[in-house]
Formats: structure tokens, sequence, C-alpha cells
């Protein structure tokens, strides 16, 4: 059983930088591709970025694409969304997701089924 943990999300103005990070317990990380979602209140949850088991693979929807960075320590079972130059459509609860696979590179990341989930941590951008 694998336990996420998001945190670093809260109140930041349009063009500023926030962090968050999903930290992981219970079992070795490293075996473990994990991606970040968001849904803002009325919409749809919408898959984000994707990090491989090793960190060696990264995807990012379009929305993000230039803006967000994802990155992992397993030392530290520790998965981090870097989000730069926010704006306010980036308003959301943000949450991380983890698939065990040590051979997942992140294809359909978006509408796979993941094997656990994070309550969540609430971004709001304001104008």
């Amino acid at each position: 059983e694998v336990q996420l943990v998001e945190s670093g999300g809260g109140l930041v103005q349009a063009g500023g930088s926030l962090r968050l990070s999903c930290v992981a317990s219970g079992s070795t990380f490293d075996h473990y591709g994990v991606s970040w979602f968001r849904q803002a209140p009325g919409k749809e949850r919408e898959g984000i970025s994707c990090i491989s088991n090793e960190g060696s693979k990264t995807v990012y929807a379009e929305s993000v694409k230039g803006r967000f960075t994802v990155s992992r320590d397993n030392a530290k079972n520790t998965v981090y969304l870097q989000m730069d130059s926010l704006k306010s459509e980036d308003t959301a609860v943000y949450s991380c997701a983890a698939v065990g696979a040590p051979d997942y590179y992140c294809a359909g990341y978006g509408i796979i089924r993941y094997d656990y989930w994070g309550q969540g941590t609430q971004v709001t951008v304001s104008s």
C-alpha cells in the first residue's frame, strides 16, 4: 500500500511560481510512474504531466508546456511539480497519482488506471 501526500499549494499572483510536492510512503517509490492532474471547479480532471519511474521520461500537456517542470528524487520518495508563470486559469486542485509499472514511460498518462492517488492541494492564482 502506497500513500501519496501533496503539499505546496496556496495563493499566488499571476506570473508567480509555486512548487508542489508529492511524497510517497509505504513502498519503494522508484517502481512507480507518477503523474500530476488538476481539476478546476466545473471542469473535468486534466492530466498535466507525467514522469517515469527513474525520471528519464517526462511529458506535459500543451496547457502547461514550457511553464511547468516535473522532477523526482527517489531517495526522498518525492515527485515535484515546479509551476512558473502561473495564470488564473491554472487555478485548480492538483493531485498526484502513481502507477506501479517500472517500464512505464507515460504513454496515455491522462487516461490509464492509476494504483494510488493523493488527496490534492489547492492552487489559486489571482489575476
